[in-house]
């Protein structure tokens, strides 16, 4: 009987386990003041009138970073319209302001790369690699999703065809006022965000 009870518990401490790591992965961002790669100056203040912001982990010469600016690009345009303001976020230390501007030249990149020189915002994020994307309410600065555009681009790999939209369907369940299920969502897949020792 003692088995039998055990066993009909384990599921609940499995979901209670899985909500708190939630809990733990999506966390809250600080509240900043960056600068873009065109010298303009940021605040989540500023976008307190979006309904979300999505904000996407940059860094100059990321194979995959670089690759997914497109699909980024393309989600942009359908969903900026809708209320959402799109930014991108370099912690990068080996990156300046020029070096970024280089990039966001080259790959024609058309909205804000915030750098975060100090990196206290990636630290508040959590941010571990690029290309990783969340999603943000700039009223409670609470992160919503964080995680891949897509399963389209992997290590040395690209996908022709693409079978997950992680991005485009948390951005869709957010708009309705949904959770997304981030115990769902696989990690990104980018190059790894170095950090000064603190």
């Amino acid at each position: 009987m003692k088995r039998f009870s055990a066993l009909l518990l384990m599921p609940f401490l499995l979901l209670f386990a899985a909500a708190g790591n939630a809990d733990d992965y999506l966390k809250t961002i600080k509240e900043f003041s960056l600068t873009d790669h065109r010298g303009v100056t940021h605040t989540m203040e500023e976008y307190t009138d979006k309904d979300f912001v999505v904000m996407y982990i940059h860094g100059s010469g990321c194979p995959i970073a670089r690759l997914s600016v497109p699909t980024f690009l393309s989600i942009r345009d359908d969903y900026q319209p809708k209320n959402i303001q799109f930014l991108m976020l370099n912690s990068f230390i080996q990156d300046d302001i020029p070096r970024i501007a280089k990039e966001a030249e080259d790959f024609k990149i058309d909205f804000p790369i915030l750098k975060d020189a100090d990196q206290s915002v990636a630290r508040s994020l959590g941010v571990e690699r690029t290309a990783e994307v969340f999603i943000i309410d700039p009223r409670t600065r609470k992160v919503l999703f964080r995680g891949p555009i897509d399963d389209s681009l992997g290590y040395e790999t690209q996908r022709v065809n693409t079978e997950h939209n992680y991005l485009r369907d948390a951005l869709d369940t957010v708009m309705a006022g949904g959770t997304v299920n981030i115990n769902d969502i696989p990690d990104s897949k980018g190059c790894l965000v170095g950090f000064f020792l603190s």
